[in-house]
């Protein structure tokens, strides 16, 4: 039997980072996938929820937020529970196995700024060229 999803979309918030008991790590987020459109019709979008385990949930906490480019593969999982008045409802969500980073936050590369010389210009003294 086979139980693979994979996904790519944007996170529609930051992701919510909580710890069980036990001390393991545990983030949520949704995740909004466009779905193909015909011609016709407008795109319609789907809204997943995500959860992540361990380590790469605090990874996800600490890198990731509203709006940015993910691609999720895992597995999909459909659990029970009671509601607070009692009402028996289940949840679909996916259990990521890995989470890739498709783009890069806007504050990170202002915040790793420094000026590392990434595409600024060098200057030279003509003098100085051997030949």
């Amino acid at each position: 039997m086979l139980n693979k999803v994979i996904l790519i979309g944007r996170l529609t918030k930051e992701p919510d980072l909580r710890y069980t008991p036990n001390g393991v790590a545990v983030a949520k987020f949704t995740l909004a996938v466009d779905r193909r459109q015909s011609k016709e019709r407008e795109k319609e979008t789907d809204f997943i929820d995500i959860v992540v385990w361990q380590k790469l949930a605090e990874t996800c906490a600490n890198y990731l937020g509203k709006g940015r480019l993910v691609a999720v593969d895992g597995r999909l999982q459909i659990r029970s529970y009671d509601d607070s008045q009692g009402i028996r409802r289940r949840v679909a969500e996916v259990i990521a196995e890995n989470v890739r980073f498709l783009d890069r936050a806007k504050e990170s590369v202002a915040v790793a700024g420094e000026n590392q010389g990434y595409g600024s210009e060098i200057g030279f003294n003509e003098d100085d060229i051997p030949f």
